[in-house]
């Protein structure tokens, strides 16, 4: 959200400083061009005043300087004129001891000439005849001051456009923050969702996300049927074949294949190891309980469910305890984790004697659980040569039955630890470490 706000905030500032640069632009430019001509006016009526103070005198042409302007007496005042004849010249007083140079055409010209004392000047021209003479007028404004309006005003026109272009920003912040509020709250939606903390998204959106909302809920929903299918399935195929297993283990049993020992040990072997396969994918399902896709796990809720049904399984004979911090929440799916903590903690009941205990604990870098059992353990040098094998655990370990291969999956796919040692109990110590889970 805060990248949308980010690129949108960008965006708007790029289009307001280029359209605000060319409309202030524009109208000092519009403004210049009128005040010039404005000016052009006034100066031609100048010279035609000038053109009227040329009279005949007794030496022939002279300028007649009581109906000059007092402006052109007075040194450097900001009006000037030069006035060329055939055969003379006059120039206004207020020149002093500088030149007004002559243009090229006749008319305001387009650029302002240097004048005296840092003075800028709007020159124009006029051609006349009279007397039988070509007059050649020359009148120069002082354009200075216009300017140094115009710098003000760019001065004033840029303050007030970056006090209006933060007021644009943040009133623009304001309506984009509630235009996004809605995808920020489904933002939040889904990462409960993927925490756990809810089922689905909620449908009351703006109609622009009820397309994404409805997907993401069909979606959500076609992933729990499917998973709630394929663990009845796998429920319904392992009690399917349990009847027809013990048949077979039956008639593997019978009179006629004792003269056959090979084959009836053989054959022992297989229905025994089907039947282990078999127990453990029921356990699996049977532990994992009902549960929505992508729950996490929640210590103080799921502990005490787990650790009854595996009283109700293995007996009441034994110990089960459990400690963890009150409120620990494990960051990862609910069904994994009953998954590995069902499989450890199923074993471990299988080989203890009268105690299991269950530790979670959180550390700076990830999680740690210890499953230890009074069981009979594995020897040091067998349990190195255990993890080092790609198989199962529990068809490698003899005497142990350590149903520890799906556990191994997943805390590979977590990318934990799956370490084996002596337990405090006198058994085995099975430690998982788990690192943190990105979000």
């Amino acid at each position: 959200m805060r990248s949308i706000q980010r690129r949108l905030s960008l965006g708007l500032v790029s289009v307001l400083l280029i359209v605000g640069l060319l409309l202030a632009q524009s109208s000092l430019w519009l403004f210049d061009r009128s005040l010039r001509n404005y000016l052009q006016t006034t100066l031609q009526d100048e010279t035609q005043t000038l053109l009227g103070a040329i009279v005949r005198g007794p030496n022939g042409l002279q300028l007649d300087e009581r109906r000059l302007s007092a402006a052109f007496k007075r040194p450097y005042s900001g009006l000037y004129f030069r006035i060329d004849l055939a055969e003379q010249s006059w120039r206004s007083r207020s020149l002093w001891d500088r030149e007004l140079n002559t243009a090229e055409a006749e008319g305001l010209q387009d650029e302002l000439a240097d004048g005296p004392q840092g003075q800028e000047w709007l020159v124009y021209r006029a051609d006349y005849q009279r007397y039988g003479q070509n007059i050649m007028i020359h009148v120069a404004r002082d354009y200075t001051p216009m300017l140094n309006s115009f710098s003000h005003v760019q001065k004033v026109v840029l303050g007030l456009g970056v006090a209006a272009l933060l007021l644009i920003l943040l009133l623009q912040r304001l309506i984009v923050s509630r235009a996004l509020q809605p995808l920020e709250q489904t933002r939040r939606q889904i990462m409960q969702l993927q925490q756990g903390q809810r089922s689905q998204l909620d449908q009351q959106v703006p109609l622009e996300l009820e397309p994404l909302v409805a997907q993401i809920n069909h979606l959500l929903a076609h992933t729990e049927d499917t998973l709630k299918r394929s663990r009845n399935a796998l429920g319904n195929l392992g009690h399917a074949l349990k009847t027809p297993l013990a048949v077979l283990v039956s008639l593997a049993s019978r009179e006629e294949l004792k003269q056959l020992p090979e084959l009836r040990e053989s054959l022992n072997s297989q229905l025994q190891h089907i039947q282990q396969r078999i127990s453990r994918e029921l356990g699996r399902a049977r532990l994992a309980g009902e549960a929505l896709p992508g729950a996490h796990f929640e210590c103080a809720s799921e502990l005490p469910e787990l650790f009854a049904t595996l009283a109700m399984i293995h007996g009441h004979h034994l110990e089960l305890s459990w400690q963890a911090e009150p409120e620990l929440r494990l960051p990862w799916d609910r069904e994994d984790l009953l998954e590995l903590l069902g499989n450890l903690l199923d074993n471990a009941c299988k080989w203890a004697d009268r105690q299991v205990q269950l530790q979670i604990s959180r550390h700076p870098h990830g999680y740690q659980l210890l499953i230890d059992d009074d069981g009979p353990g594995i020897d040091a040098a067998q349990r190195e040569e255990v993890l080092s094998r790609g198989s199962r655990l529990d068809e490698q370990v003899a005497g142990h039955g350590l149903g520890l291969g799906i556990v191994r999956d997943i805390v590979d796919a977590w990318g934990g630890q799956l370490q084996l040692a002596e337990s405090p109990l006198g058994g085995l110590r099975v430690r998982v470490t788990l690192p943190l889970k990105r979000t």
